[in-house]
């Protein structure tokens, strides 16, 4: 007598409901091993689709020249945390002279407290040239930004990113108005667009001050943190590169052409990205490894669950085997189970996944960054397939060893 596959379905199911709480702690690291996968598939496609959307935004056009020599491909190195000084505006002059440069911008970089009347605000100060605008682009809301005659002759003119402008403001018009930055007094004469955070750099939380003023009254420094140029054509990207090379080797009076002592580092978006890519992709990797590893223990785990019911149902495998079953029948029946086990373990998994993506995508959203929720068909599919395969693999075992009893032996155990 040969039982179809429908009874075999049909007993599984039973077994598994008559052990509930043993089911789903068996099912636990599956759960946590596929929801990590699909989480880990949602995080890597949404990630890079930011970082790309952030580079596109920013512009691929774009270089940065750092202070410090750079080591293989990474950061500027810099000495124990000291800063490095040997970048000053100066040298951003002369770069927006090399060919193929439309424009450059010189930047200092400070932290201090704006205070409007009985407000204040801890604010970061971005003191930058007039080329500001037609570098990095940004849109004025209201008013206008400063000139290159007022970042010339040090004037004492801001303007608010649309977080700062509400932050001392509210609702109400600030243009006109006098802040205090460092008991300095500074005009309002714009405010930003809102812009949103691009690669970890929040714009609408900034306070733009003409690069001379910054250097005289909030930084007191007269180098910069770091210069950027837009080049006319994303082809020439390459070419500037080398220019301002040795453009900043000339100037600086650095003689060695292997760039072993530079005193600068040169790098464009497109190598940002590639960091940034690099680091996402480690990070990854670890997680998925992670992941296998909690798939591997919930197999074990299937595997050892499965052994003490072949044990526990010894006398029914027995009956079964004397009512006609075959071997087949008993492994199908067994291999179901565990399948069962990690099959619905993966579906609750993907579900448990997909709330966490959604809750990082909502959290991601909520600090100002354009985030999108991947969740693929693809990716499901193989979360569920990894499951299934986790569960055959560690059915096998079992189901092969229930298979092999003897229902004399099997009906007579105690």
């Amino acid at each position: 007598m040969v039982f179809p596959i429908r009874e075999s379905i049909r007993i599984s199911i039973r077994a598994l409901l008559a052990n509930k709480a043993r089911s789903f702690l068996t099912m636990l690291g599956i759960i946590i091993g596929v929801g990590a996968v699909v989480l880990i598939i949602s995080l890597g496609a949404g990630a890079q689709s930011l970082i790309l959307d952030q580079i596109k935004s920013t512009g691929s056009n774009l270089i940065g020249v750092l202070p410090g020599k750079s080591e293989s491909d990474g950061p500027p190195a810099t000495v124990m945390g000291i800063a490095i000084t040997t970048l000053v505006a100066e040298d951003m002059e002369a770069i927006k002279k090399l060919p193929h440069v439309v424009s450059a911008a010189g930047y200092s970089r400070a932290l201090a407290t704006a205070t409007w009347r009985d407000t204040s605000y801890e604010v970061n100060i971005n003191g930058v040239s007039a080329g500001y605008l037609d570098t990095e682009g940004g849109e004025v809301a209201q008013g206008r930004f400063f000139t290159a005659e007022e970042d010339k002759n040090r004037a004492q003119v801001v303007v608010l990113g649309s977080t700062v402008k509400q932050e001392l403001f509210g609702d109400s018009d600030a243009l006109g108005r006098q802040i205090k930055i460092k008991k300095e007094i500074f005009e309002v004469i714009g405010v930003m667009a809102v812009r949103g955070k691009v690669l970890f750099v929040d714009y609408d939380d900034q306070i733009h001050i003409p690069l001379r003023t910054t250097q005289k009254l909030i930084s007191a420094v007269n180098y910069l943190s770091f210069v950027r140029a837009k080049v006319d054509d994303e082809k020439n990207v390459a070419e500037v590169m080398a220019n301002v090379q040795y453009l900043l080797r000339d100037r600086h009076e650095i003689n060695d052409e292997s760039g072993l002592n530079d005193d600068f580092s040169v790098r464009s978006m497109a190598q940002a990205l590639d960091m940034i890519t690099t680091v996402t992709n480690a990070l990854r990797y670890f997680l998925i490894v992670m992941a296998a590893i909690s798939l591997i223990v919930g197999g074990i785990g299937i595997m050892n669950i499965m052994l003490i019911s072949v044990n526990e149902r010894t006398r029914e495998i027995g009956l079964r085997k004397a009512l006609g079953a075959n071997n087949n029948n008993i492994i199908s029946q067994f291999l179901l189970e565990a399948v069962a086990l990690t099959l619905i373990g993966g579906i609750i998994g993907v579900i448990f996944g997909v709330f966490l993506a959604w809750l990082i995508y909502l959290v991601v959203n909520s600090l100002g960054y354009n985030y999108s929720l991947v969740v693929t068909f693809s990716s499901i599919l193989l979360a569920l397939s990894v499951s299934t395969f986790i569960g055959l693999i560690f059915g096998i075992y079992p189901a092969r060893q229930a298979s092999r009893l003897e229902p004399v032996e099997a009906l007579s155990y105690e």
